[in-house]
């Protein structure tokens, strides 16, 4: 399978033109689905999805430009016969994975069936977003004020301490499952001022907790996979951390 990690979406010509490098052709003559799933864990989740579809939110991913735009909702797929979404699924070019709670996007992953699915598509592009790409790992970490509990496979809970400019903070950091579509992991909106546990000290911290090499990649940036070859796209900044 072919992927594009981003960390904020497509949002310059160099991570246009890998995408488009992926898919083999214009955007604009490819099929895509959009799956908002990741993002209905947060306070006012529909209200950001709706957004996310329609291409009204940040991070350019649905509003690109495409020939026709599906949605596939995970938390659904298990109540419906596989009969009736494969197939689409089969037939996109390109699946567009949103961001918003790893944990809860990769237990969906697998429980819809999509994970078991993605590696029998040589063709299709996945294209992640924040959770979206975090998700793509065997395992990954994030940052929790309040781990959520019922969905994502734990290995580990810790509490940490991570710079802020508003001084010290106290988080849980989570080690988790993903669903192991790559060997690496990634951090995304690195060094960004919105998400200070992102910053180089903290992402340091992240990596460590991770038994594979790890990108941090900022909302410039994205890794760009396609037969077994990793390459970072980038217009901003980046950093490898080696397990």
């Amino acid at each position: 399978m072919k992927l594009l990690l981003t960390s904020g979406g497509v949002r310059n010509d160099s991570i246009r033109q890998a995408l488009e490098d992926l898919l083999g052709k214009p955007i604009a003559e490819s099929d895509a689905l959009f799956i908002p799933t990741a993002i209905y864990p947060f306070p006012g989740g529909a209200k950001m999805g709706y957004r996310a579809i329609t291409g009204a939110m940040g991070g350019p991913l649905a509003g690109l430009g495409w020939n026709s735009m599906g949605v596939l909702e995970l938390t659904a797929l298990p109540s419906i016969d596989k009969e009736a979404w494969v197939p689409t699924v089969q037939e996109s070019d390109a699946l567009l994975v949103f961001g918003g709670d790893p944990l809860f996007l990769a237990h969906w992953l697998r429980e819809s069936g999509l994970a078991e699915l993605l590696p029998s598509l040589p063709d299709t592009v996945y294209v992640g977003t924040s959770a979206g790409s975090i998700a793509t790992a065997a395992t990954f970490v994030e940052t929790y004020t309040d781990p959520p509990r019922g969905t994502g496979d734990f290995v580990k809970t810790e509490n940490i301490v991570f710079d802020s400019p508003d001084g010290d903070v106290k988080r849980t950091l989570v080690t988790a499952l993903g669903v192991g579509l790559v060997d690496f992991a990634v951090i995304p909106h690195f060094e960004h001022p919105d998400h200070p546990d992102a910053s180089l000290a903290n992402a340091q911290i992240w990596a460590s907790h991770i038994p594979a090499p790890t990108y941090a990649v900022d909302d410039e940036s994205a890794i760009k996979v396609s037969d077994g070859t990793v390459e970072v796209v980038s217009e901003g900044r980046w950093k490898l951390f080696n397990s």
